[in-house]
């Protein structure tokens, strides 16, 4: 698991912990990685999207509302809402990453962390969401490749 992937997954971690505990996000992160290792580099992408999602958690919540049809967000399963944030935080904040990369780790993660339909789920809101943000077909930003 490369670098990039281990953040990704670590940031849905301590999203999905700030979410079902209701701690402040200082002291998730902070018990976060009293019990998980990593590169500083690693650590620092981790709480970058961590933190960016959940202060953006509002403006996210909106766009995935609007692109998850006939889907309430308060109805959604916790981990998948989670994962859908990390990833539309991404999509909308980090425009340097490809949508494709960001889209495939959210379904990576939805298949190690949701239920059986949660990979398609989030594939179909999170391309509904990416042509929101970043607009047109997938090959429009060099996707298709």
């Amino acid at each position: 698991m490369g670098r990039r992937t281990k953040a990704r997954e670590c940031a849905f971690q301590i999203l999905y912990q700030e979410a079902i505990s209701g701690e402040p996000m200082g002291r998730v992160v902070e018990g976060f990685w009293r019990v998980r290792s990593g590169t500083p580099q690693m650590k620092a992408m981790a709480e970058r999207l961590a933190r960016g999602a959940a202060e953006r958690a509002a403006e996210l919540d909106r766009a995935l509302a609007a692109a998850a049809a006939h889907w309430r967000l308060e109805r959604m399963a916790p981990v998948d809402r989670t994962i859908l944030r990390l990833a539309a935080y991404e999509l909308v904040a980090e425009p340097d990453t490809p949508a494709a990369v960001v889209i495939d780790e959210a379904i990576e993660l939805a298949k190690r962390f949701g239920e059986a339909d949660s990979p398609a789920f989030v594939n179909g809101v999170l391309d509904a969401v990416r042509r929101q943000v970043r607009g047109g077909a997938a090959a429009a930003d060099g996707e298709g490749r």
